[in-house]
């Protein structure tokens, strides 16, 4: 019988964003102390799970299932972009500017 932290042998997880990055991120790109909704933050955590898949699958190139995850993250995070882009135009470039997406 396997304990609940092991991980079946064969088998390739990928972590989550541990809950101090999270906070940190939250921090760093929230309007206010508790936002965890707005559009700046929602995009700064994508973007952080997609450098974390993108790591992955460097190191596991055949993890199709990973690679659909990324894909569907990134088309995710394009259409937070587009949207904050029309509504605010101004908080768009400060949000490219700190995730380093564009020049």
């Amino acid at each position: 019988m396997q304990s609940k932290n092991s991980r079946p042998q064969g088998a390739h997880y990928i972590r989550m964003i541990k809950k101090a990055t999270k906070e940190k991120i939250i921090k760093e790109h929230g309007i206010h102390e508790k936002d965890t909704g707005s559009f700046d933050v929602q995009i700064g955590l994508l973007s952080q799970e997609i450098d974390s898949l993108v790591f992955h699958l460097k190191k596991h190139p055949k993890d199709l299932h990973s690679k659909r995850g990324l894909i569907s993250m990134v088309v995710k995070r394009k259409k937070l972009l587009s949207h904050l882009k029309k509504e605010n135009e101004k908080r768009y470039k400060e949000v490219i500017k700190k995730i380093g997406l564009k020049k």
